[in-house]
Order: structure tokens, then C-alpha cells, then sequence
């Protein structure tokens, strides 16, 4: 069988009413994405002729997030084995191998789906093939009940088992690859005679078993496992899933020094010998390129960053920011849509938006390019190796010359040409001994003060 001979439903027509939230509960994100889009995401890796995915009434938003996959509605909520039922809409008559996987598992690794296809495809040829895993604490999960000789029996609830099924510490993940031939008529069969009233998944194995088919079980790692329900469980997913690409980026050539406090995101791009200080935070759409170094406390969103470029500490690099080759980004400056060109030097203070900096081009602290009017957003462009001094205000649009040098305090709000210097600021007016004059006069008028409260208050 060609892996294409695969197809995936994805179940995700839950409310999640335990986030406490009104967005749905797969569209929460880890690592920057919904946690749909990871599950998504592995399935893919697997090269499925179709994925299906399950969502309730209204859930517009989970469609859009499903795109360009297919979508069924499960119009009411009567259970797992109603909503994968629901899929024969999409995949009825596909006789190849399904998984059925659910929206709020993030964690499951390509790998152990694999396995799972593999077990169904091997000599035993069993009809259904579940996930399971051996908690540290099984108390809340369905068990799955072996016969003698190894095969699975059945998966009996936690709220259906008996004290001695309860014993069991082979747990059930839901995640299953089942033989598509049989899969829908299987689903049609369940019944919801049990204490939740509800069409379980689960009960498919006891069909398969009724019909003579063997069923069996792969096991996963306890992590791979969790199921997001609540806050807490999100937080976990997100722990582990920067635990894996933090070690993938150290796996792949790139320093973190301080890894559990930098943060990635799930398309974060770190080439070889990239530096990363501690507490860096990588937004979506990130690039950083071979021997960058991001330094402490920086936050990078949409951004490349080209090899030998210095960026930190304390920096922010917005979407639409390219810093080129050995050019340096340093403590609190910002960049957001510019481009920052070869060798050029922004080290301190300092906002360039909407704008070109040219090669070797020296920006000096405090400087700003002026790029909204309150109406629009208009582009600065300075030229390669020009010097704009300290605190100097560029309003934009407006163009600096190669070469130019801007004096230190200047609003430059007119076209510099190349190799000119440009000064606009008032005349320095010098006073000679006005300064003592002004003491004296201060000091008088501060003595008199203070004559005057402590009459008032009897001294």
C-alpha cells in the first residue's frame, strides 16, 4: 500500500469549555500557531491523500484554520464515534488505512503515527490499532484491556470500568488507525448504552472483536499524549514543544546560552553558529542566518537577519525588518519594515521605520525616521556611508545621500544630497557670566521662601 493510501480525520468540534475562553479550543496557539495547525501539520508529514477535519456549528474560524483541508460539520455533539462517523461525507468508499486523530493532541510525533500504520499494515493485519501509553497517574483515562494473548480486548472508560479494570495502567489516547473498508460501517454500529449517553470511538474495537478481527496497540511516550483541556494543559504543551526546538536548534549548530529562557516559534529558522542570549523571544517568520548573534532580551517578529549581524541587547526587530550582513542592531532600537544594509550601524536608541539604510551607514543614538503623518506611512532612505548625528529627527519622505552627514539635533525634513552636511537647529547663543547672575538670583528667591514659611509657621 503507497502511503498515499492513507487518509486523516481530525476531530475538532469540541467547545473546550474548560479554557474559559469564547475562541475555540484548537485555535489556541503553541508556538505561535493553533494547535490544530501542529496536529495538521504532523499529519501531513505522513503525505495523506486526504485529511478531514471535524467542527461543530458556527466554528467558521476552525474551517479557515483547517484550509485548504476538508471540513465536515458535526451538527450535534453526541460523541467521538458520532463525529468521526460524520467524515464518511468526505471519505466514504476510501478503503485505504485511516487515522483518526484529534485536534487538541499536539504533541504526537509523526513517528508514532507511523508505527501505528506500520502494526496495521504488518502480517497480523489487525482492523483497529490504538494508541496507547502508561501514565504516571492513569486515574481519569480510558483503559485498554488485553487478552492473554497480548491483543486488545477492549478499551473500557474510566466512568464505565470496574475496580479491577481500574487497575490497568495501559491508557488509551483516543488516537487510532483503523482499516478504512470497515471503518464507517463499524462507527454506524455504536451504540451510547453507557453512563455518558454518548456514540464512544472506543467501542469500534468491541465491534471489530465481535466481527472475528484482531485489534492491537502501539505505546507512546506519556508526553506525546496530553490532551489540551485547560489553561494549564496549554501551558505544558507550549513547555514541551520549546523544549523540542530548543534542543533541535542546539542539534543543528546554533548556541543558546541560557536555552529554557529563550522562546521560539514554530517556523523559527536559526542557521550555524547563531548565537542566542538568554530571554530572546523569536515571533513568527523569523531568519537568522549563519554566525548572527541576537543578544539578551531582544524580540524578533518577520524578520531576517544576514550572517555576522550583531542584534541586541534589548532590541526590536519588527515584521518587514532585513538586517544585512555584519550590520549591527544594538540596545533599544527598533526596526520595523527597513532594511538595514551591509556593515550599517544602528547602536543605540533609535527608531527606523519604513526605511533603507544604506552600507556602512552610521545612525547615532536617539535618531527617528518620522514615517506616519497620521494618515499615511511614508519611506526614508539614507544613503551608504552617511552619518546622521545624535537625537536627529528625519521626517519622512525624505532622502539622505550617500556620504551625508547630519548634524546632531536636526529636523531634516527636505532631500540631503550626497557628501553634503545638513544642520537645522537655532543658533547657539553664549552669555558670558549669565550663569553666576542666574545662581545668585535663584539662591535669593529660594532663601526668601523659606524666610517666609518659617515666620509663618512661628520659628
Amino acid at each position: 500500500m503507497a502511503a498515499t493510501d492513507i487518509a486523516v480525520i481530525v476531530l475538532a468540534a469540541g467547545h473546550g469549555t474548560r479554557m474559559k475562553s469564547r475562541k475555540p479550543k484548537v485555535l489556541h496557539s503553541i508556538a505561535g500557531r493553533p494547535m490544530l495547525q501542529h496536529v495538521i501539520a504532523t499529519a501531513e508529514a505522513l503525505d495523506p491523500s486526504d485529511i478531514v477535519v471535524v467542527v461543530g456549528p458556527d466554528m467558521w474560524e476552525v474551517e479557515v484554520a483547517s484550509e485548504p483541508h476538508k471540513t465536515v460539520e458535526q451538527s450535534e455533539r453526541l460523541g467521538t464515534g458520532h463525529a468521526a462517523l460524520q467524515a464518511k461525507r468526505k471519505l466514504g468508499g476510501f478503503d485505504g488505512d485511516v487515522l483518526i486523530m484529534f485536534g487538541d493532541s499536539p504533541l504526537i510525533s509523526p513517528e508514532t503515527l507511523q508505527d501505528m500504520i506500520d502494526l496495521r499494515r504488518s502480517e497480523e493485519s489487525p482492523v483497529v490499532v490504538v494508541l496507547g501509553f502508561r501514565p504516571e497517574d492513569p486515574g481519569p483515562y480510558g483503559r485498554l484491556i488485553l487478552d492473554e494473548d497480548g491483543g486488545l480486548e477492549r478499551i473500557v472508560e474510566a466512568k464505565d470500568a470496574t475496580p479491577e479494570e481500574l487497575m490497568t495502567d495501559l491508557c488509551n489516547s483516543g488516537v487510532m488507525c483503523v482499516e478504512g473498508s470497515v471503518l464507517f460501517d463499524m462507527l454506524g454500529a455504536i451504540d451510547k448504552d453507557n453512563a455518558q449517553g454518548e456514540y464512544y470511538l472506543t467501542d469500534i474495537v468491541r465491534i471489530a472483536r465481535e466481527a472475528g478481527g484482531d485489534c492491537a496497540v502501539v505505546e507512546g511516550d506519556e508526553e506525546e499524549m496530553l490532551g489540551v483541556n485547560n489553561r494549564v494543559h496549554l501551558a505544558q504543551a507550549e513547555a514541551a514543544v520549546q523544549y523540542r526546538m530548543r534542543i533541535a536548534a542546539m542539534e543543528a549548530g546554533a548556541t543558546l546560552q541560557d536555552p529554557d529562557s529563550v522562546h521560539f516559534s514554530w517556523d523559527t529558522k536559526l542557521g550555524r553558529d547563531v548565537t542566542v542570549g538568554p530571554h530572546v523571544v523569536f515571533g513568527p517568520g523569523v531568519r537568522v542566518r549563519h554566525n548572527a548573534e541576537i543578544r539578551a532580551f531582544s524580540h524578533l517578529e518577520g524578520v531576517t537577519i544576514d550572517e555576522w549581524a550583531q542584534v541586541g541587547p534589548f532590541a526590536r526587530l519588527r515584521p518587514g525588518a532585513r538586517i544585512g550582513k555584519a550590520a549591527r542592531v544594538g540596545n533599544f532600537v527598533e526596526v520595523k519594515n527597513a532594511v538595514v544594509e551591509e556593515g550599517a550601524k544602528i547602536n543605540h536608541l533609535s527608531y527606523i521605520g519604513d526605511a533603507r539604510v544604506g552600507e556602512g551607514a552610521n545612525i547615532g543614538a536617539g535618531t527617528i525616521t518620522c514615517n506616519y503623518d497620521g494618515y499615511l506611512k511614508s519611506h526614508t532612505d539614507i544613503g551608504a556611508g552617511a552619518f546622521i548625528g545624535s537625537n536627529s529627527a528625519l521626517v519622512a519622505p525624505v532622502s539622505i545621500g550617500a556620504g551625508a552627514i547630519i548634524g546632531a539635533g536636526s529636523t531634516i525634513t527636505k532631500d540631503v544630497e550626497a557628501d553634503a552636511i545638513a544642520v537645522e537647529r537655532a543658533p547657539q547663543k553664549s552669555l558670558a557670566g549669565a550663569a553666576l547672575k542666574f545662581r545668585d538670583r535663584k539662591s535669593a528667591e529660594k532663601a526668601a521662601q523659606i524666610a517666609a514659611r518659617n515666620k509663618q509657621e512661628g520659628f
